[in-house]
Formats: C-alpha cells, structure tokens, sequence
C-alpha cells in the first residue's frame, strides 16, 4: 500500500501540464540498535567536544564551517545558507526525452509513485502519457524542487503508473571504463554454454523469492538472546574463486547439472 502524499504538483512538458500527486515507492526496513553503556545498559548520549579543550560546546557556540586548506576554515552562517534554498515550486520540468535503455542503473537514486490527481477527468492526460511513453519507450528527464531541495530526476512508464527516480549528477558517478577492463577474448564454446546455461535459469522475476534473509536471522538471535538462549559464533565459508583456465570446463559442469 502507497504511502501518504509526500508532494503535490504537476508533470510541465511543452506546454502540456499532467496534475500529479507523489508518493515514496520503497520503505526503509532494517533493525535499528542503540549505543549502551554496557555495565549499567543505559543509553548513551552523544556530546559535541571541543577537539583542543575536551571539553562539551552547547549548540549556541557551534557553527557550521567548510575547511579550505589544513586547519583553515571559512564559516558559513545559516542565514547564508538559507538564500540558498531553492525557490518552491510544484512543477515538474521535463526538458527532454530520452531512450530508456540511455539511462545507467549508476545513475538511478531514489524512487517514486506518480498518481493522477484532481478531476477524474484529469486523469485522462495521465493515462495518455503512461501509454505514450511505454509504446515510445522513453524516459522523460527533468528538475524539481521539494522540501528545499533541487532534484534532477527520470520520469518512467511502469505498467499503468508513472515512477519518478531521483538521477546522481553526472560529476557522482565513476565512469565504468576508468576499470580499464579492455576487450578480453571470449571462446565461441563458452559463450555457447554460457548462454544456454543463462537461458535455462532464465525465470520471470518474482521480488517475493529473495526474502531479507539477513533481517530475519538477526531478529531471530535477538529473539533467542532474549530468552536467554546463547549463540554459537560459526566461522564463515570462504569461497575459492574460479582460475581463469578452469572456466570452461565450470561452465560445462554447471550445465549439465541444470540439464
């Protein structure tokens, strides 16, 4: 179930305006623990120390500052930084379009609902461009603004349901090819195999099947360690990469037990 609507606005392309509603499409689910004093098990409270006195400074005597050069800084009041918070805005501008295939996963950030909003009849517009943009298979690139903050972001048809994903700026991400991975020569017997291997393991995606199994481990020793129970502490497996010599006949094994 969507969560409740976080922005409203509307989708701003060449003078067509879409109302739309947004809401987050992903939610945070991870066990969270606190920091205890371990003789008494009370929390601990965490304290701003003056690096050359030891001692604590109150949040009147603190001051945000950017270090230009060892041990130099320059200051920056928060009334500076507040002139600098963009304008609000309830416009989301595409500027372009964009194969959707162009955009690297590298790039994608944060992801959100996109639903219709206003008159009933409004909705026409939306549906229109789901359909659109799914037929012409193209993304829609554009910036916005939402709790004092600026956004560039990837408009996507997903099903019957616009997402819009929060993109890094270009001068974040690593370019794949400083891997200096260069062209290594490939056998037509291992990609062969590999492929039919590949398309044998090929499935529809169901999310459902990879649980958190992590998350659930660990909520069960802290179930166990609540009812006194103690915990073996294994030695984790190490896993011997394969030699680069080896991987043919790898490939022909893996592919006659998935035969």
């Amino acid at each position: 179930m969507a969560g409740s609507t976080i922005w409203k606005g509307s989708i701003h392309f060449d003078g067509t305006d879409v109302p739309v509603k947004l809401h987050s499409a992903v939610k945070e689910e991870h066990i969270q623990f606190h920091l205890l004093h371990r003789r008494d098990q009370v929390r601990l409270r965490q304290q701003m120390l003056c690096a050359l006195d030891g001692h604590p400074v109150p949040a009147g005597e603190q001051a945000k500052g950017f270090e230009v050069e060892k041990g130099k800084y320059v200051l920056i009041d928060p009334a500076e930084l507040e002139q600098l918070v963009p304008e609000g805005s309830r416009m989301i501008d595409i500027r372009e379009f964009v194969r959707s295939s162009q955009i690297a996963p590298s790039f994608l950030e944060r992801v959100y609902y996109l639903e219709p909003d206003g008159a009933p009849l409004r909705g026409g517009e939306y549906h229109a461009l789901v359909r659109i943009m799914k037929e012409l298979d193209v993304s829609g690139i554009g910036v916005w603004s939402m709790r004092k903050r600026s956004y560039v972001g990837a408009l996507h048809s997903n099903g019957n349901i616009l997402l819009l994903t929060t993109l890094r700026h270009a001068d974040e991400v690593i370019p794949a090819d400083t891997l200096g991975l260069g062209n290594v020569p490939v056998t037509d017997r291992e990609l062969e195999i590999g492929s039919e291997l590949i398309a044998r393991l090929t499935v529809p995606l169901d999310p459902a099947r990879y649980a958190n199994d992590h998350q659930a481990r660990l909520q069960e020793m802290i179930a166990k360690k609540a009812r006194g129970e103690g915990i073996a502490i294994l030695s984790p497996k190490l896993l011997k990469p394969t030699p680069p010599d080896d991987l043919l006949r790898v490939l022909e094994e893996s592919l006659r037990k998935a035969a």
